[in-house]
């Protein structure tokens, strides 16, 4: 009797779990993968996991929960949140799109961050190496200088190290055009939330100056891999909507993914919850949530405009 119990609750468990909804995905770009539609954000928030098995477990639950898509960055934890995601992955690595952000503009300097993140990392390649957090004119200019990162970053695509090769940006819509348009990039990451970030100005206009009216475009007409980040805007956004219309909100952009940083186990589990629920919101849906925000939207310009993303 008690085998049989025991089978039929076995059994019972397989069914749930069959019936339980996927994870959705969508295709990246052009770089031929299918990514999950949320993506673990592997900087501040992970790193407030103290204590190393319980940040290496949550890695191992995002997984199961269907995230395929894990961003950290050199500048999270000085290499901390690297060295914990290449524990994490261990021979799961071939499953998942791993991205990483190098935060030096000069290419000698950039090379040595690399060859200690692929290390760290515990792989031979990345899906994506990020130029991390554009922010000026003049950092575009050292980034594009012929001894600066990009001319790296081009050789190491061709070697297939950087199998992508992006750039991220949460400060200056237009910078980021400029970037976008003038190189070649395989994908970019930037802040695509509900209260339209963008360069803050007293004559700015959310519908004409944000990162979503300026950088989206040039990036979809380059057919590029998008993610979109701080869309809870670093928590200032939080107790203004709800974390479900905040995500609905960017995933209903064109984008691959929403990169989400995720503190607690209980986080993880409600952000992929709402994934598997989504469906997009409606045009008028979005203007509104919008409109909803928009009072709060020069604070949230003005304190990303020297945020450092670590």
């Amino acid at each position: 009797m008690s085998h049989t119990r025991r089978t039929f609750i076995g059994s019972s468990t397989a069914v749930a779990l069959s019936a339980a909804p996927a994870m959705p995905t969508r295709l990246f770009g052009q770089t031929g993968k299918r990514i999950s539609i949320v993506a673990f954000g592997c900087g501040s928030r992970f790193l407030a996991y103290k204590d190393e098995d319980e940040a290496i477990g949550v890695i191992h639950k995002a997984m199961d929960l269907g995230i395929n898509y894990f961003d950290t960055a050199y500048d999270y934890g000085a290499g901390l949140s690297e060295t914990r995601v290449g524990k994490a992955l261990g021979s799961r690595r071939k499953d998942v799109y791993l991205v990483t952000k190098i935060p030096s503009r000069n290419g000698d300097a950039a090379m040595r961050i690399i060859e200690g993140s692929l290390k760290r990392c515990q792989t031979d390649h990345f899906n994506t190496i990020h130029i991390h957090s554009l922010t000026t004119e003049e950092d575009l200019a050292a980034i594009e200088a012929k001894d600066g990162i990009l001319n790296v970053l081009y050789k190491l695509r061709d070697q297939k190290v950087a199998h992508n090769i992006g750039i991220s940006c949460h400060t200056d819509p237009k910078v980021l055009r400029t970037a976008l348009e003038r190189n070649d990039f395989n994908v970019t990451q930037f802040a695509l939330n509900a209260a339209r970030i963008g360069q803050a100005r007293n004559d700015g206009d959310p519908a004409k100056d944000s990162f979503e009216a300026l950088a989206l475009p040039v990036a979809l007409r380059k057919k590029m891999g998008i993610t979109a980040m701080k869309i809870f805007a670093q928590e200032k956004l939080n107790g203004k909507t709800s974390v479900e219309n905040l995500v609905r909100y960017s995933l209903s952009l064109p984008v691959g993914a929403v990169v989400l940083g995720m503190p607690k186990m209980e986080h993880l589990e409600q952000n992929t919850a709402i994934a598997k629920a989504f469906t997009p919101m409606s045009r008028n849906e979005m203007t509104s949530l919008n409109g909803q925000l928009s009072e709060h939207k020069a604070a949230i310009d003005t304190f990303f405009h020297d945020h450092v993303d670590a």
